[in-house]
């Protein structure tokens, strides 16, 4: 990334399209949230999540090795069991961000 940073993320762009968004959805699997070259993904069996992280490990082993050293791209993947909490924006907030002082919003 140090080396050539626009590059790299370019590469794990492709990479995120041409596999890791497949292969999640192939195992059941959803993205929801993207981070710069990372991404956070839920599945609704461990099993599927467990799955499909090996699948992706071994097909970026693959891909590795045909091309040369300074090219790969190494993941980490983390496998969380523990309950998704997702918290929802208050809609009373975004309304009042809208209304200025002195308008008839």
């Amino acid at each position: 990334m140090e080396r050539d940073e626009a590059g790299t993320f370019e590469r794990l762009r492709a990479r995120r399209k041409e596999l890791f968004e497949p292969e999640i959805a192939r195992h059941h699997g959803h993205i929801f949230k993207l981070m710069g070259d990372g991404l956070l993904a839920e599945f609704g069996s461990v099993v599927d999540a467990v799955e499909c992280a090996v699948s992706l490990q071994h097909a970026l082993a693959e891909r590795n090795a045909a091309v040369s050293e300074d090219h790969r791209i190494r993941v980490r993947i983390g496998i969380n069991l523990g309950e998704v909490i997702v918290e929802r924006a208050r809609t009373d907030m975004a309304m009042a961000s809208t209304s200025l002082p002195g308008s008839n919003n």
